[in-house]
C-alpha cells in the first residue's frame, strides 16, 4: 500500500507566537485538507533554522534534508506545498533540492507560491479587499513586501497594478529589497495630499520585517519615516497567513501542483 507525506515548506521565522498565527495556520489548513498523509514541516532559511536551533533546541529541516528523510522512512507519495509569496530565489533553491529524488517517488509534486498567475492576483486582491478598511479622503493603504533582486520581484508593482485596476486607487505596495522602494511612492503620496497611512506587511508572516522595519521605533523604520514626512500612520501587524482567503489559495495550488520532474 502507497506510504504518503504532505510537505509544507516555508521560509521561516524565528517569531515563534506569530509563527502560529501564520505559517501554522497554513500548515493546519492543509493537514485538513489532506488527513490521509503524514505532515512534514520544512523551511528553506538557514538563518532561521540555526537561530531556533541554538535559541530553543527545536530542530527543523531543510527541503533537502526533509526529502531524504521521507525516501528513507518509505515514503512513495509525497505532496509539497510552499509557502513563499513569489517564485524567488527560495522557491527557486526548493526546486533545485527537490528534483534530485524525483525519480524516487512515485508521485512528488508541488503546489506554486501564492502569486503565480493572473487568477492568483485577482483572488488575492479579492481577499484583501475585505481586511482594507473604508478608506476616507486623505488616507492612503500601504503593503510592505519583501522584495527581491530576482526578476519574480515584478510580482509587486504587477500587483499594485492589479489593486488600482480593481479601483482601489489608494492602496499601494513597496519593498524593503526591491522596486519599488518607499521612496519610489512618496511622490504620489504627497502629489495626492494623503495626511494618514495605514502600514501593514504583505508577508506571510509579520515578523522581523514587519516589527522592526515597518512599524519599530528605530529612526529609519517605515513608520517614522512616514512620520517625519508629516503623515499619521497606524500600523496593522498581521501576516498574510493569518488571513482564511489567503490561506486557502494555498490549499488550491497544494491540489493542482505538478510534478516535481515536470518543473524547468
Amino acid at each position: 500500500m502507497s506510504k504518503k507525506a504532505l510537505l509544507v515548506i516555508s521560509f521561516g521565522t524565528s517569531y515563534n507566537a506569530t509563527r502560529e498565527k501564520t505559517i501554522g495556520a497554513i500548515e493546519r489548513d492543509l493537514q485538513e485538507s489532506y488527513p490521509d498523509r503524514d505532515f512534514y514541516r520544512a523551511f528553506t532559511s538557514r538563518m532561521i533554522i540555526k537561530k531556533l536551533k541554538e535559541r530553543d533546541g527545536e530542530a527543523i529541516d531543510t527541503p533537502l534534508e526533509a526529502i531524504q528523510k521521507l525516501k528513507d522512512a518509505g515514503y512513495d507519495d509525497v505532496v509539497c506545498q510552499t509557502t513563499h509569496v513569489i517564485n524567488g530565489y527560495e522557491y527557486d533553491l526548493t526546486i533545485s533540492e527537490l528534483k534530485q529524488y524525483c525519480n524516487d517517488f512515485k508521485s512528488l509534486t508541488i503546489g506554486f507560491p501564492l502569486l503565480s498567475s493572473t487568477e492568483d492576483y485577482h483572488q488575492v486582491v479579492e481577499v484583501l479587499e475585505e481586511i482594507i478598511p473604508d478608506l476616507k479622503e486623505g488616507e492612503a493603504y500601504v503593503f510592505m513586501g519583501h522584495g527581491s533582486d530576482h526578476h519574480a520581484n515584478a510580482t509587486y508593482p504587477a500587483l499594485d497594478f492589479q489593486f488600482k485596476h480593481t479601483g482601489y486607487e489608494d492602496v499601494y505596495m513597496a519593498t524593503v529589497e526591491g522596486f519599488p522602494e518607499l521612496s519610489h511612492i512618496f511622490p504620489k503620496l504627497h502629489e495626492k495630499k494623503y495626511t494618514k497611512v495605514y502600514l501593514a506587511p504583505f508577508m506571510v508572516v509579520a515578523g522581523d520585517h514587519a516589527i522592526n522595519d515597518m512599524a519599530g521605533d528605530d529612526e529609519d523604520s517605515w513608520k517614522n519615516v512616514f512620520v517625519k514626512n508629516g503623515f499619521e500612520v497606524e500600523c496593522v501587524l498581521k501576516g498574510l497567513g493569518q488571513y482564511e482567503g489567503i490561506r486557502k489559495i494555498f490549499v488550491e495550488h497544494c491540489h493542482n501542483g505538478k510534478q516535481v520532474c515536470e518543473l524547468l
